[in-house]
């Protein structure tokens, strides 16, 4: 899920330009996290990258996969397993932004108006 009303605050503080540069950014971002936490082999390699994306997920307002990336950094910090998250994480995350990519001016104008 996507807090769209969340995006539409940054889309309107930033303006739409701006923003579309925002977005690019955050794309380029999550493709890394994403190739760092697939290439994870230690528990702090795993903790770092699920943080990295947890970030990235917050800033843009993807609340789930903000969700399901702390609960993967949580069980990578305390050594128990992470593996589902892992592979939820590297599932559902590139579609999520395919999404984003492909509604998020339509869904910010239809709340700015």
């Amino acid at each position: 899920m996507i807090d769209w009303a969340h995006v539409a605050g940054l889309c309107a503080d930033f303006g739409e330009e701006e923003f579309a540069e925002v977005v690019a950014l955050f794309m380029a971002e999550v493709q890394d996290g994403l190739a760092r936490l697939a290439m994870a082999d230690t528990p702090d390699a795993h903790r770092l990258a699920f943080h990295f994306l947890k970030g990235a997920a917050l800033n843009l307002g993807f609340l789930d996969m903000a969700a399901l990336t702390s609960a993967g950094e949580e069980n990578a910090t305390r050594g128990t397993d992470f593996r589902q998250e892992k592979e939820q994480v590297l599932a559902l995350f590139p579609p999520a932004c395919t999404q984003f990519e492909r509604e998020w001016r339509e869904k910010t104008d239809a709340i700015r108006q």
